[in-house]
C-alpha cells in the first residue's frame, strides 16, 4: 500500500472521529521523478542549498570546517568559484534575492547576505550578516519574501532587507499539521502536559522535518530530511499539493558514502529540476510526472 494511500486511511479514521476540522479539497497528486539527463556532482560537497542564476549552478555546502559557497558548472560539475566559510558556522539553505546571495547557518543563528557581483568577480567580500532566533535549515526567495525552514513543519517568512520574520506558515496534509502523521499515514498523537514520553515506535518516517527549499510560481518545493520525499506546498496555504517519491534516484553503485537526498533547483526555460544529495557524485536533471505515466512507460 502506498504512503499516500496509507494517510488517507489515517485521514477517514479522523474524520469519523470529528477530530478533522478543515479538509483539503483538491487531492494530493502522487509524482516521481523521470530522469532526463544526469551530470556529475562534487562528491564532496555536504549539498545545503541549491540555486540557479544566468545558467551556474550555486550551491551551498555544509559541515563545520567544510562549509563553502560555490559556483558551479551545472553540465560538468566543475567548481568555478569557492568561498570558504569560517570553521565555526555550518552553513545551510541559499538563495537569491535580488543581487545578493543570502545564505543561513544550522546552530549559529547567523545569516551571511553576499554581494553577488563581488562574489563573481572575484573582489574583496564583506557580508552583511543577519542574527535570529531557531535553527537554519532551508532558504529560497519568492520575489517577495525569503522563505526559511528550520527542521519543522512551519515555514517562516522574511524580509530580505531586514530578515525580520513577516509571516509564518503551518505546513498541513489534508488539514492535518505534518507534524501530526508519519509517511505511512501513522497519527502522532502530542503528549499531555506531564506525561510520560510516548515511545511508540512508527513504521513510516517523520514528514515534518523539511529542509531545502526551492520557491516556483505558487509552489515552495521542500525536500523532508532524512527521506526520498520531496513535497510541493501552495505558498498561500501550506497546504501540501503535491508528494514526490524520488526513492532509487541514486543507483546503488553511487550510494557508497553518499548521504541524504537534498538539493533542488528550478530550470524555467525547460520547465525542470536538478536534483542532488550531500555528498551525492551526480546531478540529476528530472521532470515530475504522476506515478500513473510513469508506470505506463
Amino acid at each position: 500500500m502506498s504512503p499516500i494511500r496509507r494517510i488517507f486511511i489515517a485521514l477517514l479514521l479522523v474524520l469519523a472521529s470529528g477530530s478533522l476540522l478543515q479538509a483539503q479539497t483538491e487531492p494530493v497528486e502522487q509524482l516521481v521523478p523521470e530522469i532526463l539527463d544526469v551530470r556529475d556532482h562534487d562528491p564532496n560537497a555536504f549539498t545545503q542549498g541549491l540555486l540557479v542564476h544566468d545558467g551556474l549552478l550555486y550551491e551551498s555546502a555544509g559541515r563545520y570546517g567544510q562549509s563553502s559557497l560555490r559556483q558551479v558548472d551545472p553540465e560538468t560539475g566543475e567548481v568555478l568559484l569557492y568561498l570558504p566559510i569560517p570553521d565555526a558556522f555550518f552553513a545551510e539553505g541559499l538563495a537569491l534575492a535580488g543581487d545578493y546571495l543570502y545564505q543561513i547557518t544550522w546552530r549559529e543563528g547567523t545569516a551571511f547576505r553576499f554581494n553577488l557581483s563581488a562574489f563573481t568577480e572575484g573582489e574583496p567580500l564583506e557580508p552583511e550578516t543577519f542574527a535570529y532566533e531557531g535553527e537554519g535549515w532551508g532558504l529560497c526567495f519568492d520575489d517577495e519574501h525569503l522563505w526559511m525552514s528550520d527542521g519543522t513543519d512551519t515555514l517562516v517568512l522574511r524580509d530580505p532587507d531586514t530578515f525580520e520574520v513577516a509571516e509564518t506558515r503551518q505546513v498541513t496534509l489534508d488539514g492535518v499539521p505534518l507534524g501530526q502523521m508519519t509517511s505511512e499515514g501513522e497519527m502522532i498523537a502530542t503528549p499531555a502536559a506531564n506525561a510520560t514520553p510516548d515511545m511508540t515506535v512508527y513504521t513510516g518516517q517523520r514528514m515534518d522535518r523539511l529542509n531545502e527549499l526551492e520557491c516556483v510560481d505558487e509552489s515552495i518545493y521542500a525536500n523532508v530530511w532524512q527521506t526520498d520525499y520531496i513535497l510541493r506546498i501552495d505558498r498561500e496555504t501550506g497546504a501540501v499539493t503535491g508528494w514526490i517519491d524520488a526513492a532509487g534516484l541514486l543507483p546503488a553503485e553511487d550510494r557508497a558514502g553518499a548521504d541524504v537526498l537534498n538539493g533542488i533547483a528550478y530550470l524555467p526555460e525547460s520547465d525542470t529540476f536538478l536534483l542532488t544529495g550531500k555528498l551525492w557524485p551526480r546531478l540529476f536533471e528530472v521532470q515530475f510526472v504522476p506515478v500513473s505515466e510513469a508506470e505506463d512507460t
